[in-house]
């Protein structure tokens, strides 16, 4: 069974010059939707989950074995990868601890010197069962589960300094935000990206933020390292929307609308469809 952690796939990725998306779970049809989307399109996929999704689907633990028993259910053959996304120091390890197979440290709030420390605690930790770890400089902006953040562009030779600790690939803000883009985003510091790729090398880099982001704009970044990009946003206005034109037709009165599987039967489609776009978008259709 292909359940991995993100190194060999996000490698390919830079060698190769295209991205692999990293998708939030938010519920169960989520899991079923990003699944059959990576499958049908012979796409690599990385499965990211936040603190809050973490205790709203019963922890770390409870999610991988889903995933696992949903990738032997549904025959998956594609290389898939779960994934802490801002995970704290404690969130880290209980998910290093609890069966996933990659971990994000978010230390960017942290004095450099303490970021590095705690950093190379969770490198220990990981690489000695298998796991990959990405780590952050730069705070992305928006908001995730609770904690509020002005983006801000991260300093390259800060960079370069996680990046010695031998973590495998790197979240640098370049002025992305998280959630929807206000009408007034000056767009993605392509100048820092290309500096911060001379201080890491061969280091995939990981683009937060994804939804929102123009198109030509996730090429250009793609082009300069970016190797992983993250989608919430979209996939989640995508289910919502598709949900309630469900409802508001009236479909969920009609024979047995009314039982969850029809109600949120389109909202899983449209979630698939949504992430088919961005592989799309990335050009991971057919890295698999």
């Amino acid at each position: 069974m292909p359940y991995v952690n993100a190194k060999e796939m996000l490698a390919d990725a830079k060698r190769n010059h295209y991205a692999v998306g990293h998708f939030n779970l938010n519920n169960m049809e989520s899991v079923r939707a990003f699944l059959l989307a990576a499958e049908e399109q012979r796409s690599p996929i990385i499965l990211g989950v936040s603190g809050g999704t973490a205790k709203y689907m019963g922890g770390y633990k409870t999610i991988a074995d889903m995933v696992r028993d949903f990738m032997d259910f549904l025959k998956i053959t594609v290389p898939v990868c779960t994934h802490v996304d801002h995970g704290t120091y404690e969130e880290a390890m209980a998910a290093i601890d609890g069966g996933f197979s990659s971990v994000m440290f978010d230390g960017s709030k942290y004095p450099i010197e303490e970021n590095i420390a705690k950093t190379r605690e969770v490198v220990r930790r990981a690489h000695e069962k298998g796991i990959t770890v990405e780590a952050e400089v730069g705070a992305i902006g928006g908001e995730e589960d609770g904690r509020i953040a002005m983006g801000e562009c991260a300093d390259p030779e800060q960079c370069e300094r996680i990046a010695s600790l031998g973590i495998d690939f790197l979240a640098a803000g370049i002025g992305n935000i998280h959630g929807k883009y206000p009408a007034n985003w000056p767009g993605l510091r392509f100048d820092v990206l290309e500096a911060i790729q001379k201080k890491t090398g061969d280091l995939p880099l990981v683009l937060h933020g994804g939804s929102g982001i123009p198109d030509e704009m996730v090429r250009q970044a793609i082009t300069l390292g970016v190797s992983k990009v993250n989608v919430n946003t979209e996939c989640q206005i995508a289910f919502t929307e598709a949900t309630r034109a469900f409802i508001e037709a009236g479909k969920d009165r009609e024979g047995r609308g009314f039982t969850p599987r029809a109600l949120l039967a389109p909202g899983l489609e449209a979630t698939k469809a949504k992430c088919i776009e961005k592989m799309t978008l990335f050009g991971s259709i057919g890295k698999a």
